[in-house]
């Protein structure tokens, strides 16, 4: 078990000794406790103060070990310094180790610094104002479930014993930290109807948009709460059969492409102005919603802020349940549809009780500050959303999501996705209207002719970028004005990190701050795990960006923060990514170790295989990368560089130059760089390792708390990062060149980019093949490949 934190604020004895008084630790009666040992008791007695009865709490505290022979409520009954093994002793216990499992009373600091909790720096011996500066420490240190010690009190109920106190603080903050004090039993549920500027349907009038509002009891009592909007376009249902129809199947041979001499000029996109239907008239006007809702799918981060004062607001935008218009998978009406519930939220927008009676109504419960949260979909409209720089938005929180809808469905000139995926097939799958059967029969006939015309439009055949996609670029426009907390998995093949290394260098040229987060997993979020804590990085991020405590996060929250793949529970701290910390090393490929001697490889595979492989993915993944002997060692080529003599760290994006012949007028070349050597490597998806462990409030909701562990079997391999090139796109995605046969062309292509440690007597791995099963076409084709070795070679990012 390792514990790594980032969100604690170095704060200074005066801040300490406030902040201790806000949370009821201290007052003027033990501030005048001069014996340490006692003010250490009257500590531990008040950290059990929800248990009313002084006997109760004794034996709680009898029931800590402060040395190897004598209790913590023996040891602080009696005068003197504490000595800082005790002080320690119980901390850990309170922190819920297990003494002989997790460490030893004989030695607790030993564990600690195993384990990576932090440690007074002080003597020995603590004095009075060094007591209350480690309690404040340790209230602020995380357990072994992941969680806070002071909001593992606060799930257990140590500040309700405040809360009718007119003098105690609402909001109260902590080390900068909103603190879980309002009361979720009483959580208002209200929907309301924002009317949109758009007409996406073209039935003559705005899209309505429904949003779902979760709000603190308080706001009705003047309270102004921030609000955390998930635009959600899952939120109402999804269209899982209806969707299966429009999925299109990979299994096809890669065509000859008719050559162009398109510049972007020819693809771009242009925005039109369409005239909009006049806006409803408002009949009148009211604070009172008039519809409530009891269940709704949440993200159990929201959940987390919701007993923090924080109200929580989802829309699915527009084709989604009980909300007007069409989907049309990642346009600027998609975006405008969430940045509409912004503007309401802000002041600067209508909505209706419902959709027919016209009644106004304001958010008047809303501070106007509002901050986005999401993954995937969700996350992406976040970044969309935060692009255009409507007012009102503070931040964005974007756990993988996109900046280009084409670099998800295709990679230079190549269909590439997993499971036949395209637009035309998402927006089915989240045109949720569809389940309302009387509300579909009216716009059936048009939503059927969009979907057609966006299949026409994707070109789903060819695989190049056009205007559709150009429409579809997330980042095309930059208005960004809200702080950005980027969050990716670096073994994420559905989002590629490509989109996050993209939104990031966008970002970069606005006058805002951003930090990264890159972790080991794929499409994960990472909101309940044991050796990080997002969570508490979140709520330091959203207490400055929405209530506007000054917690120094900007300073003090490192730019990137980057989980190690090769040692278990190891999060790193860099300065940037792929940036100037790190320096450029080329591999000749023709220098490096060739297994099998490969120059030339067919990528036609007898037909046996190609239906072994296509029914078995992971077993055609696996065999395509083993150098102990498979039936796909002569359809690649696999380079080796020599065992490694010291660690390589992979910092930024890779790159590959290849020359590369065919015998056909058409092709594409894939290469994957993997990581060679012995390891019980991390696995990509987390494992629970304690059920329903994590309180999220007061008698509110709890998480699983997980971890990114070790597999149990080593093994020999595991890819690093890889790419794909339709050799008929080699200059960019919409230029295609002819392809001659026979004849040499130079490839130039980035691999998705990466943070990988390679440890030392690793080997780093070329696999150069053609069709991947697993995201390109792949048709079997009778198509064979050579790469003159001698003129291609790898250039690779390298941490200095």
């Amino acid at each position: 078990m390792k514990i790594n934190q980032f969100a604690y604020i170095p704060t200074d004895h005066q801040t300490i000794l406030q902040e201790l008084k806000n949370t009821r630790f201290l007052d003027e009666h033990n501030l005048h406790i001069q014996d340490p040992r006692q003010l250490f008791r009257d500590l531990l007695v008040r950290l059990y103060s929800m248990h009313a009865n002084l006997s109760t709490r004794l034996e709680k505290i009898s029931g800590l070990l402060a040395t190897p022979t004598e209790n913590a409520n023996t040891y602080t009954n009696k005068p003197g310094s504490v000595d800082k093994s005790a002080f320690y002793n119980v901390g850990l216990q309170l922190l819920g180790l297990l003494n002989d499992l997790d460490f030893s009373v004989n030695d607790p600091l030993k564990a600690m610094k195993q384990i990576g909790l932090p440690i007074m720096d002080a003597p020995e011996q603590l004095n009075h104002d060094q007591v209350i500066e480690a309690w404040y420490r340790l209230l602020n240190t995380r357990n072994k479930y992941g969680q806070l010690l002071i909001d593992h009190l606060a799930g257990k109920g140590y500040y309700q014993q405040f809360l009718d106190d007119p003098s105690f603080k609402k909001p109260l903050f902590f080390n900068g930290k909103a603190q879980a004090i309002f009361d979720t039993s009483r959580l208002i549920r209200e929907t309301v109807y924002v009317e949109s500027s758009l007409d996406t349907d073209h039935d003559g009038k705005r899209d309505l948009l429904k949003a779902n509002i979760i709000r603190p009891a308080e706001t009705n009592d003047g309270f102004k709460a921030p609000v955390i909007f998930t635009a959600d376009p899952y939120s109402e249902g999804m269209n899982i059969k209806w969707a299966e129809k429009y999925a299109h199947d990979n299994k096809r041979p890669l065509k000859h492409k008719q050559p162009n001499n398109l510049t972007y000029t020819d693809v771009e996109y242009h925005y039109k102005k369409v005239g909009l239907p006049t806006p409803r008239t408002i009949k009148g006007k009211t604070t009172q919603a008039g519809e409530t809702f009891t269940k709704l799918w949440s993200y159990s981060l929201n959940d987390y802020f919701l007993a923090r004062g924080f109200a929580v607001v989802y829309s699915g935008g527009i084709g989604t349940r009980d909300s007007d218009g069409f989907r049309t998978t990642g346009t600027r009406a998609e975006t405008l549809s969430a940045t509409a519930i912004i503007e309401w939220l802000h002041g600067d927008r209508t909505a209706f009780t419902n959709r027919t009676d016209q009644i106004a109504i304001k958010a008047w419960w809303s501070s106007g500050s509002v901050g986005m949260t999401g993954r995937s979909y969700l996350g992406t409209l976040s970044t969309a959303v935060a692009f255009t720089g409507v007012d009102g938005l503070k931040t964005s929180i974007v756990e993988a999501g996109l900046s280009d809808y084409y670099d998800y469905y295709r990679e230079n000139g190549l269909v590439v996705a997993p499971d036949g995926d395209d637009a035309d097939a998402l927006a089915e799958y989240t045109f949720s209207r569809q389940q309302s059967a009387a509300d579909y029969a009216q716009i059936k006939d048009k939503w059927l002719a969009h979907l057609r015309q966006m299949k026409i439009d994707q070109d789903h055949d060819s695989g190049s970028f056009n205007s559709f996609w150009d429409a579809r670029r997330t980042e095309k426009v930059n208005h960004t004005k809200a702080d950005m907390l980027l969050v990716h998995g670096l073994n994420d093949w559905n989002v590629k990190t490509s989109q996050v290394w993209n939104s990031r260098n966008r970002l970069k040229t606005r006058p805002i701050t951003q930090k990264l987060i890159l972790h080991q997993g794929q499409h994960e979020y990472l909101n309940n795990f044991r050796s990080f804590d997002y969570t508490d990085i979140v709520n330091l991020w959203l207490s400055n960006k929405l209530f506007g405590v000054s917690n120094h996060v900007n300073e003090n929250l490192p730019d990137v923060i980057v989980q190690d793949n090769a040692h278990a529970e190891t999060w790193t701290a860099y300065p940037d990514w792929g940036g100037n910390e790190s320096e450029s090393i080329t591999y000749p490929l023709n220098d490096l170790i060739n297994l099998n001697e490969n120059t030339i490889f067919p990528d036609q595979l007898p037909e046996d295989d190609y239906k072994a492989y296509s029914n078995d993915l992971k077993k055609w993944h696996h065999d395509l990368y083993s150098r102990d002997g498979s039936q796909m060692d002569s359809h690649c080529i696999r380079l080796f560089t020599k065992p490694l003599t010291e660690d390589l760290v992979i910092d930024g994006r890779p790159s590959i130059s290849l020359r590369v012949a065919t015998n056909q007028e058409f092709g594409m070349i894939s290469v994957a760089l993997v990581d060679y050597g012995k390891a019980k490597r991390l696995m990509e998806t987390p494992q629970t390792i304690d059920s329903m462990r994590i309180l999220q409030g007061y008698h509110w909701r709890k998480d699983d708390l997980k971890e990114f562990l070790p597999q149990k079997n080593e093994t020999d391999f595991k890819r690093i990062t890889q790419a794909h090139m339709n050799m008929q796109n080699r200059q960019n995605s919409y230029k295609v060149d002819e392809l001659k046969a026979m004849t040499f062309y130079s490839l130039d292509f980035p691999f998705q980019p990466t943070v990988w440690r390679l440890l030392k007597g690793h080997q780093l791995g070329i696999v150069i093949y053609a069709s991947d099963m697993k995201y390109t076409v792949h048709g079997n084709q009778d198509i064979y490949y050579t790469v003159d070795l001698k003129k291609s070679h790898l250039n690779i990012p390298k941490l200095k």
